[in-house]
Parts: structure tokens; C-alpha cells; sequence
């Protein structure tokens, strides 16, 4: 299944892509949340009830997908974590030994915007980078998960384009400050689930501006998989519904690029990853 969260006149709504459309899971069929968010604490339980309306959804629910306005599937998770240098071409352009020890930093829902939402060069600094990352969701509680059992605690995958301010995140030998302006984390436009995705670590994945391919590459480059990361998160914390785990960028990034390449306000920065779907989002200077 392909899950989402749309914007309606109520609010915020939950969805699944079926086909001719979007369908609007509470109105359809009571019994479930109106919040993917909520739907994912009670999965277990609410997926038969889920899988059987969107077998036969009820036309007078489906939405005609061109209007809709996506939103960040999830849209306050308690966790977003972002893994560092874990793509082997990305460490090779960057001239750094493959890593033997998992970096990982955090971003903030402060970022977090949908598809089509604008990404903002902000006033600080123009040196703005993209970074296409595969990202998995959890679907389930979970702390000390062995690898062997990881992907029973992932809901799903999505994209997520960790943009980075690239001065602000070299400021220091902590990244933080260059990963979490606002809008800066673009997210979507769905979450696909697992049974869709059975092996995460064979998906193209590329991202182009305005049409110019910047990077091209596949998640079988990951030196992290998806497992081990989950085995090494879950050592030091629990995992919970809807954390966000962006798995980290190949190469073709712009501060590695000579002459260097940012984005600009015009432009039209698309992130695709095979089985997901493209997450396109217009750049735009933020308002004074």
C-alpha cells in the first residue's frame, strides 16, 4: 500500500493512493484514524481493516489525485534521524575511508514539508545543498531489535531530501545547525509499505533540478543497511511509531561539485527513488 497524509478543509487527512485517486481512509470507513500517525500505533490490529477497504474502496471516498495537496506523511514524529557518509560513492568523491562506525545526527519537524511545498533558501546563507536519502518508517515500538528482526518494525519507506546549509554545517565538527532550518527537510510523498519493498537495498535512487541529473545512483551502495541501522539505533533508544530514519546520500552532491552547485530560488529540485515515487519541491527565498 501507498500511504499518505492530504490536506482537506477539516484538516489534515489520511490517505491511500488506489486507483482513480486518493482515499480518504476516516471518511471511507470510520473504524480507522483520520492520522496515518495514529494508524501506525495500532497497525497490527487495523491493517485486515485497512487492506480490505482499499481492496473495494468506495468511490464516493477517492479523491482525484490532481487535487490534492500532500503533506509530510508524518507530521510531528518524535524522532527524525539522519545518517551521515553511508553511501559508498559519496564516500569515494569526498575522499574518505568507508566508515566502520555509524554517524548519525538529528533534524526537527520544523523542517518537515511535503511534496510540492516550497524549500526555502533562507537569508543566512545561499549555500543550500541537496541530499536524496532513502528513509524507512517504524511501525512499531522497539528497543535492542536484532538485525535478523528488524524489518518487522518498519512500516514502510518514503524520501526525504536532507537539505543542508553547507557553511553552517561546517562550522563546527557538529553538524546540527546546517541540517535543521526551516523547511529543510522535505518528506514524501508517501510511505509504501514493506510487502511493496521487500529488499530496500536494491532501489534507484537520483536527483534532478530543473531537469539536470545531479545524482544517479542505487541504495545497493548503502554500507549500512537498513537492518543494521535499525539494530544500532534501537541499542541506545526506543524506537517508535512514525521515527523517521533517512539512510543517508550517494554521491553528486552539490559541495563536492566543482564549481560548487546549490540550489536556487527558480528552480525545481525533484528526488526519485525506484518503488516510491518522485518528491518535487520548488526552491524559493525565504521571506524577510
Amino acid at each position: 500500500m501507498r500511504l499518505l497524509t492530504f490536506a482537506r478543509e477539516q484538516g489534515s487527512r489520511f490517505g491511500v493512493e488506489v486507483p482513480g485517486g486518493i482515499l480518504d481512509v476516516n471518511a471511507a470507513e470510520p473504524r480507522l484514524p483520520a492520522s496515518l500517525h495514529a494508524y501506525l500505533y495500532a497497525a497490527d490490529e487495523l491493517r485486515p481493516v485497512l487492506e480490505a477497504l482499499v481492496a473495494a474502496p468506495p468511490a464516493q471516498h477517492v479523491l482525484p489525485a490532481s487535487g490534492v495537496r500532500y503533506l509530510p506523511p508524518i507530521a510531528a514524529p518524535q524522532k527524525i534521524v539522519c545518517i551521515g557518509l553511508n553511501y559508498r560513492d559519496h564516500a569515494a568523491e569526498v575522499n574518505l575511508p568507508l566508515p566502520t562506525e555509524v554517524t548519525a545526527f538529528a533534524k526537527y519537524a520544523n523542517g518537515l514539508v511535503g511534496n510540492g511545498a516550497p524549500v526555502e533558501i533562507p537569508r543566512e546563507s545561499d549555500k543550500v545543498d541537496y541530499e536524496a536519502e532513502l528513509a524507512f518508517v517504524i511501525g512499531k515500538r522497539g528497543r535492542h531489535i536484532p538485525a535478523e528482526r528488524a524489518y518487522d518494525y518498519v512500516a514502510g519507506y518514503t524520501i526525504v531530501n536532507d537539505v543542508s546549509v553547507r557553511d553552517y554545517q561546517m562550522r563546527t565538527s557538529q553538524w546540527m545547525l546546517g541540517k535543521v532550518f526551516d523547511t529543510h527537510a522535505p518528506c514524501g510523498p508517501v510511505i509504501v509499505t514493506t510487502d511493496e519493498i521487500p529488499d530496500p537495498q536494491t532501489l534507484g535512487i537520483s536527483t534532478t533540478i530543473d531537469g539536470e541529473v545531479l545524482q544517479n545512483s542505487n541504495t545497493s551502495n548503502l554500507v549500512f543497511t537498513v537492518p543494521l541501522l535499525i539494530a544500532e539505533l534501537s541499542a541506545i533508544m526506543t524506537l517508535e511509531p512514525g521515527d523517521i530514519v533517512a539512510t543517508g546520500t550517494p554521491a553528486g552532491v552539490g559541495t563536492s561539485r566543482t564549481p560548487k552547485r546549490w540550489m536556487r530560488p527558480g528552480e525545481r529540485v525533484k528526488v526519485e527513488i525506484e518503488k516510491i515515487g518522485a518528491l518535487e519541491n520548488p526552491i524559493v527565498s525565504a521571506a524577510s
